[in-house]
């Protein structure tokens, strides 16, 4: 179907879905903006056309969301590497500070099963009338993809969430969860286990992470990252 709609009331295109439970206790990463806490859902609605992340909610179907990834790298690559080139000197995608300025990596552990619908492999795409573009397409095509997540919610309305496989570091698992259908507190942050990426520290762990995929965050000269951190800390 890629980006055309099953018909409403289709007798033809009936999704099954895959379904697939997250259980209670399973550690997950988040790469967040450090102003808010690492388990609190985004409440805001992106635009039906323009700008968002590819299953955010909107006004047609106005859901508070979290991303996550069931590993550290996978969290920083779905945030980092989006269409970041290899430079061309190095051989390396060179990340700027401006991208983690503000931005945190926090361990996340859920508290209940979690049922999601599996976007992993065809059968599990084709079992929903979707195939390789629902995950593959960028840009202007979040508008559909996100109009795509409001018609599983509708046709699954049991599924808490979506799991498919990330494009930034196959074949590690990523996942947006539905804050409306999730209940109270489906997650806590895991204390002691989060760190700032826009920090000395933060920049040389994340950089051991993303060594593997040619990645690189670009630390600020230490006169600008002593000033980074007093600011931040004053």
């Amino acid at each position: 179907m890629t980006a055309q709609l099953p018909p409403p009331n289709s007798t033809t295109f009936l999704m099954k879905p895959h379904l697939e439970t997250l259980a209670a206790g399973t550690e997950l990463w988040r790469c967040h903006q450090t102003r808010f806490p690492g388990a609190q859902f985004s409440p805001v609605t992106a635009d039906l056309h323009f700008g968002g992340s590819r299953f955010d909610g909107t006004a047609l179907d106005p859901y508070p969301y979290l991303y996550a990834a069931a590993e550290q790298t996978t969290a920083l690559a779905e945030v980092l590497l989006r269409s970041m080139p290899f430079d061309t000197a190095t051989g390396t995608r060179l990340i700027p500070h401006a991208r983690v300025a503000g931005r945190s990596l926090t361990a996340l552990r859920t508290t209940v099963d979690l049922v999601l619908i599996r976007l992993v492999s065809e059968e599990d795409l084709a079992a929903v009338c979707q195939d390789s573009w629902l995950l593959e397409t960028e840009g202007i095509g979040y508008a559909q993809t996100r109009r795509w997540a409001g018609e599983l919610r509708a046709r699954v309305p049991q599924a808490q969430g979506l799991l498919w496989q990330s494009r930034r570091h196959r074949p590690r698992p990523a996942l947006v969860l539905f804050g409306d259908r999730c209940g109270v507190e489906p997650v806590k942050t895991d204390p002691g286990n989060s760190f700032r990426l826009d920090t000395p520290e933060g920049t040389a762990q994340a950089n051991r992470l993303l060594a593997p995929l040619r990645a690189a965050l670009v630390p600020l000269p230490a006169v600008e990252a002593t000033a980074a951190v007093a600011a931040a800390t004053s």
